[in-house]
């Protein structure tokens, strides 16, 4: 089964709606590669009542694990697997429009749109050879220093500021 047949039978969306659940990564960017895992963002304002829903459904699943710190800033993460897929649930204290996961994949998706198939056949490249994706966009388009903060930085460029920096490639 395909990824979104797994999130479809899993319920996964459903159950979680309540914390505005977005599937984000390589998966729906079109640039995984093999174990790449279904990787969603919640907003959890009270991540006790996301943790109890995720127990609640996904605890018999194979691979199943919660973490749940007690620090507001700390994401709860569960993991557990469906229909052959690994999922990776990521509840924040911050509206997932805010959260950096979220962010990067808009980034990234913004930059695959207005890209003429040069920077998909770049990050692909580096995604093959075991680079994580945030690291090889910012290796792929060139920015220096920490890729993930260098990719946040993108985020407020206009599509014709992107559009400039990808015709550098």
């Amino acid at each position: 089964m395909d990824y979104q047949a797994a999130i479809l039978s899993s319920a996964v969306l459903d159950v979680l709606r309540a914390f505005d659940p977005r599937v984000v990564g390589t998966l729906p960017l079109g640039l995984s590669v093999p174990g790449s895992d279904v990787d969603i963002v919640c907003h959890a304002s009270e991540p006790t009542v996301l943790a109890e829903a995720i127990w609640a459904h996904y605890r018999c699943c194979d691979g199943f694990a919660l973490y749940q710190w007690l620090a507001q800033e700390r994401p709860l993460i569960a993991r557990f697997e469906w229909g052959g897929w690994s999922f990776e649930v990521f509840g924040d204290h911050r509206p997932v429009d805010q959260q950096r996961g979220w962010l990067h994949f808009e980034i990234e998706r913004r930059l695959l749109v207005l890209d003429d198939g040069r920077l998909r056949k770049a990050v692909a490249r580096q995604r093959s050879q075991g680079v994580k994706t945030e690291p090889a966009f910012a290796a792929v388009l060139g920015i220096p220093g920490d890729p993930y903060l260098g990719l946040l930085d993108l985020a407020g460029e206009t599509d014709a500021q992107l559009r400039r920096r990808l015709s550098r490639l």
